[in-house]
């Protein structure tokens, strides 16, 4: 006799074992709610954007960072099928000042109903420095018990000395992402509560990457990253690759860019991913940090 049917046997109150699900692909596909499981706590993150190409007397911009956005106590039904779609990084743009290409959008989706939640993905760079890499960050569903999470950070602009700017970094829990490194300053964005420090610029080195976010949960934010470094990873999110055309730190970064001297790629943003939790036997576990951790 297993433990839950000694429970009923004895009359105490049984239900499902707390768990987790976690899908980082693009083609995810969905996913059918176990049986006694009422409802469910999500976070999605968003796609990182890539940067723009360099070269040909034109520096690159950084890609923006992607948001993320969590949704407690959501009610379902076992046996119903959610739709999951998480977001693809974005490409860096080819060499000589192309555009790079925006992240996707992360989110789930209720196969009988109209509600949705979705964590945008972050913009591609400008190749041309006149328009910042949008970063992302969206949330919609109805009779959610409390929502949150933070934008992603923009990708830094091409600035002063023709370096290229630095990825931006993803959105945190209650916070937004850094912003990435504008031209060589190596100053970038700060790090955003739960999210990441944007890559910093360096006439030597190029930009790296934006820092990713993590799926546990909010801790700390990521530091910001300078001469040319990836920006660190907050909520236990991977740190963005150092420059030049630094790639974004999983999940959610933006990708870094490089000067007007080099042609070169911009570095590719990171892919998003979404994550489901959900209680049980009595356990609490909710966003932004309260028994998120796998169990």
């Amino acid at each position: 006799m297993t433990m839950q049917q000694m429970m009923i046997a004895q009359g105490g109150v049984s239900g499902p074992d707390p768990g987790q699900v976690t899908f980082l692909t693009s083609n995810a596909g969905s996913w059918v709610v176990p049986a006694g499981v009422t409802q469910i706590s999500i976070v999605a993150v968003g796609a990182g954007g890539g940067a723009a190409g360099s070269g040909n007397g034109t520096a690159g911009q950084g890609g923006g960072g992607g948001g993320l956005r969590w949704v407690n106590n959501v009610n379902v039904t076992a046996g119903e099928t959610l739709d999951i779609v998480v977001g693809e990084r974005g490409a860096g743009g080819p060499a000589n000042s192309t555009d790079g290409s925006d992240g996707g959008d992360s989110g789930v989706y209720w196969q009988n109903t109209s509600a949705i939640l979705l964590a945008f993905g972050g913009g591609g760079g400008d190749g041309n420095g006149n328009v910042l890499g949008a970063g992302g960050g969206g949330l919609t569903h109805s009779g959610a018990a409390s929502t949150g999470g933070g934008f992603g950070g923009n990708g830094g602009d091409w600035g002063n000395n023709a370096c290229g700017g630095g990825g931006g970094g993803a959105g945190g829990y209650s916070g937004n992402g850094g912003k990435g490194a504008t031209g060589n300053s190596g100053t970038g964005g700060s790090g955003g509560t739960g999210g990441a420090g944007g890559g910093g610029g360096s006439i030597t080195a190029g930009a790296g990457g934006g820092g990713g976010v993590g799926l546990q949960g909010e801790g700390s934010s990521g530091a910001v990253g300078t001469s040319g470094g990836g920006g660190g990873g907050g909520s236990g999110g991977a740190t963005g690759s150092a420059g030049p055309a630094g790639a974004g730190g999983l999940f959610g970064a933006g990708g870094g860019a490089t000067d007007d001297d080099t042609a070169v790629t911009g570095g590719r943003g990171a892919n998003g991913a979404v994550r489901i939790i959900w209680t049980g036997n009595g356990s609490a576990r909710y966003f932004p940090s309260t028994g998120t951790a796998d169990v």
